[in-house]
């Protein structure tokens, strides 16, 4: 059996002994109870005497500077679970449900279990470096980000000192490339959807670039025929057990002027709903006075809406083509238009012009040579 040792620390504030188990353990007094008055004595453990001192020492100062925070009894999961439920109070119900995901899914599973104060970067780091041969580098980006706000979150409270995910290292995301329809695609697919019961609503969006949950949400409150202007203000978003309206994706309400073009397509939907609404009769109902519905006045599902575009686009050998596809189109042709970028950028509702310019870097370079040819013949023209 080790022999027992014991020293007082050097200012008197706590003590230091050898365990009969070999181990050290220094013990201290953090404060006292407020009932009985008696001291609240702690004990820290270590393989050596340096160690434990060490330790101490540290907590001591932070006593004598009324910083001393006792370390947290909570696991992550139950950190998560608290953080989830009372700290995340404006999230829209996609993103929340996209966070408890990823903490159900994935953080809890591999890290729940682990002390909350004794959470370390390589637990972080060995867990993300698991989910490399599952999930994409965007997925594992996510779920860090989810990680590191919630633990965040246990900083600004004291739970933690330091926020562990800080260190972590994540696989480069590489940027998914985009697939607009060029020039010679865009007459085909107009060609593909004449007739179709989504003609309007495909054609508005590609002249537009309205989200999808934007483009089924439009109301006919968000039309101004005598300006000529749509505003978007909110989305409609499928949700298990139903659709609800949110806000936009970055919080930012736009006024959009399309060409005349998109705007007569409006007025002949205004139409042809008046003419089904006179055919449906009682059976009519449209209560929040949708746009694009169907006969009786439902509104158009994402599932409906995204199969129908997808057996045209296979019909016209482009199956790669996605229904968000439309808006980079959108997008795309507005720049190789002339229109400037802060123009494009409020047009599709992106939260900065650079994000804008990053997402259409090819595009933007194209129109930077142009412009520099163009000057170029200026010059010698002069």
């Amino acid at each position: 059996m080790a022999k027992k040792k014991e020293t007082r620390n050097a200012h008197g504030s706590g003590t230091i002994r050898q365990r009969p188990d070999g181990r050290w353990e220094a013990r201290y007094v953090a404060g006292h109870d407020p009932g009985t008055g008696k001291p609240d004595r702690k004990s820290i453990y270590g393989s050596t005497q340096q160690e434990v001192r060490k330790q101490l020492n540290a907590i001591t100062v932070s006593i004598d500077n009324g910083e001393y925070k006792e370390p947290s009894k909570l696991t992550v999961k139950d950190w998560l679970e608290i953080w989830i439920k009372d700290y995340i109070l404006n999230l829209k119900p996609l993103t929340l449900k996209s966070y408890n995901t990823q903490i159900n899914n994935h953080i809890i599973p591999a890290l729940g279990k682990v002390k909350l104060c004794k959470l370390a970067p390589h637990h972080i780091q060995k867990f993300y470096n698991g989910l490399n041969d599952k999930y994409s580098a965007k997925t594992i980006k996510n779920i860090h980000g989810v990680l590191h706000k919630g633990l965040k979150q246990a900083v600004d409270l004291g739970y933690i000192k330091t926020n562990p995910t800080e260190a972590c290292k994540l696989p480069k995301v590489v940027k998914t490339q985009i697939t607009p329809m060029d020039k010679d695609i865009i007459p085909v697919f107009l060609e593909a959807i004449k007739g179709h019961q989504f003609e309007k609503i495909y054609t508005m969006d590609l002249f537009t670039g309205l989200r999808q949950s934007e483009a089924i949400g439009l109301t006919w409150d968000c039309v101004d025929f005598d300006a000529g202007t749509i505003f978007v203000y909110r989305q409609y978003q499928k949700l298990k057990g139903g659709y609800q309206w949110a806000t936009l994706k970055n919080g930012k309400t736009r006024l959009i002027k399309p060409a005349n073009f998109v705007m007569d397509i409006l007025k002949a939907e205004k139409i042809k709903q008046a003419e089904n609404r006179l055919r449906a009769g009682s059976a009519w109902e449209n209560p929040e006075n949708f746009i694009f519905t169907n006969p009786l006045g439902t509104h158009i599902k994402h599932e409906t809406l995204s199969k129908n575009y997808k057996k045209i686009v296979v019909m016209m050998g482009l199956p790669d083509l996605r229904f968000h596809d439309m808006r980079h189109t959108f997008a795309v042709i507005s720049l190789q238009a002339g229109d400037d970028i802060k123009t494009v950028q409020e047009n599709l509702g992106h939260h900065s012009a650079a994000f804008t310019m990053d997402t259409y870097a090819h595009v933007t370079d194209a129109m930077r040579k142009a412009s520099s040819e163009r000057m170029d013949s200026f010059i010698k023209n002069l």
